[in-house]
């Protein structure tokens, strides 16, 4: 058993309200620059929706991730015989198109026009040429709407829904969409620290972030294509790589990332996760059916005694144990296993994860183009009765598996149930107790699901150790260097001055 330990993050969409102020305080933090101008380390899209860039989920189009062949996973965009031609022009490369051409606005001209008629505006400028230019599309061009067919008929999980339930999501008169914040997931089998040539690209033994070295990238870019997530960015003013850092220096003060100390909704969780990494490569091979369900086995107990024996054994402090004992993310990912993994299926093994969206009951329209309401007689409709359906999240949130997504949400249903009857009385509790049953739950678990979510302080929500930077766990001779590995597959990085 080789503990590591993992910072990691939960997000609870069913309280994002959309606000994007994660977004501007990232922006303001880190990417408010020349070169990066395009560039949303943190952003929230409308599901369904294209998202930023457009379309990243669509690997047929973006190679991005690993794939099965011959038995082993392989990246899919790059590899040894494909770096050198793919530097000249890679095919899976997002173009500014895909992006978007980031601008300003020419308050000169507002401020300074003459006097006349007609009121002066700030006409559009691009970032990039300084001419003026015609706004196309932006990094939440969709926003709030996601129900439309202009966008929604484009977001690659739709694929495998029935045309009945297309159409719930597209009738107009009838939005239903939800927000899906977006940040580097900081995985656990990192395509873009494989795909990386010049081994610039590493995960810090300590507590699993993904940086990118300045000095050692070398502009091959391969990790923007290898990533399927397009969290991976280049800038173009100074020929380097870059992506988010979790805020790592505002974490080694004790302080919460930017993203996460702006969130409005009180959505984020960030906490400590111990992991076997000795499995990582046989859970990455897993057919997608057994992802999600390997990746929580490779979640470890912090209050196994033999685990904690094996971590420190591994170098890892024991205030790390500490904060694990306590971390918000292990009670939503691997306790109440309420929150899933996006997208596990491109076997990154993401360490960001989602608690699923409760969605709206209205009125649709069946095959006959007859009017069905899918009003429940409870205060609390069926899962399988929501506007989005249960294959659209399961595509988005479990590799397809819509059982994960059920549990997940008919747990939630549950803890409304059972607060109601608590509350306000007017369930009973023999009624409440029968829906904990089914959701597999109890009435104490249910309470401690209601505080967390809905009660939760800051304290709750944010639980990291001090940063033991002098006890890092070390993977290299050079004691000043912190990375696990490098390189295509994981193979050792090269040593500074190759």
């Amino acid at each position: 058993m080789n503990v590591r330990s993992q910072v990691s993050m939960v997000f609870h969409l069913d309280k994002c309200i959309g606000c994007h102020t994660c977004s501007l305080a990232c922006k303001n933090v880190w990417t408010d620059r020349r070169g990066a101008e395009y560039m949303w380390w943190n952003n929230v899209e409308t599901k369904p929706g294209t998202g930023y860039p457009s379309r990243w989920e669509d690997q047929d189009r973006f190679a991005g991730g690993w794939e099965k062949k011959n038995g082993r996973i392989e990246l899919k965009s790059t590899g040894k015989g494909k770096i050198i031609f793919n530097i000249f022009h890679n095919l899976h490369m997002p173009s500014m198109d895909d992006y978007y051409e980031p601008w300003t606005y020419d308050f000169q001209h507002l401020f300074n026009a003459p006097e006349g008629p007609d009121q002066p505006t700030a006409r559009p400028i691009s970032m990039v040429t300084g001419d003026h230019i015609d706004i196309e599309s932006g990094p939440n061009w969709d926003d709030d709407l996601g129900g439309s067919p202009v966008y929604a008929k484009n977001d690659p999980n739709l694929e495998g829904l029935s045309e009945l339930e297309r159409s719930q999501l597209a009738e107009i008169e009838r939005l239903v969409f939800f927000y899906f914040p977006r940040i580097c997931n900081h995985c656990l089998n990192p395509g873009c620290v494989a795909a990386c040539p010049s081994g610039a690209l590493y995960k810090r033994g300590e507590d699993g972030i993904v940086l990118v070295d300045q000095k050692r990238c070398r502009a091959w870019r391969a990790c923007i294509a290898a990533c399927p997530y397009k969290k991976v960015f280049y800038n173009w003013a100074s020929g380097k790589s870059e992506k988010c850092i979790l805020c790592f220096p505002r974490l080694e003060t004790g302080q919460a990332p930017a993203c996460f100390h702006s969130c409005v909704g009180r959505i984020r969780y960030l906490g400590v996760l111990l992991y076997d990494a000795s499995k990582i490569d046989e859970v990455a091979n897993l057919p997608r059916e057994q992802l999600v369900d390997a990746q929580r086995e490779m979640i470890l107990d912090p209050h196994d005694p033999d685990v904690i024996a094996a971590a420190r054994a591994n170098g890892i402090h024991d205030s790390v144990i500490e904060s694990a004992l306590k971390s918000p993310v292990y009670k939503f990912v691997k306790q109440w296993k309420l929150a899933l993994p996006p997208h596990i299926e491109f076997r990154t093994l993401p360490m960001l994860f989602y608690v699923p969206p409760m969605s709206p009951v209205m009125a649709a329209r069946n095959g006959d183009g007859d009017t069905v309401n899918h009003v429940s007689r409870d205060f609390f409709h069926d899962i399988d009765d929501a506007r989005v359906p249960l294959q659209f999240l399961a595509n988005l949130l479990s590799a397809g598996q819509t059982g994960k997504v059920r549990y997940a949400l008919r747990k939630q249903r549950a803890v409304r149930i059972y607060r109601r009857a608590k509350t306000v009385g007017d369930v009973g509790e023999e009624e409440a107790a029968e829906m904990l049953k089914q959701a597999d739950t109890t009435a104490e678990e249910a309470e401690a699901i209601y505080k967390l979510t809905s009660l939760c302080t800051f304290d709750d929500r944010f639980v990291i150790p001090p940063m033991h930077r002098e006890e890092a766990i070390e993977m290299l001779d050079d004691p000043h260097e912190r990375r696990t590995a490098a390189g295509f597959g994981f193979v050792d990085q090269p040593k500074r001055g190759a």
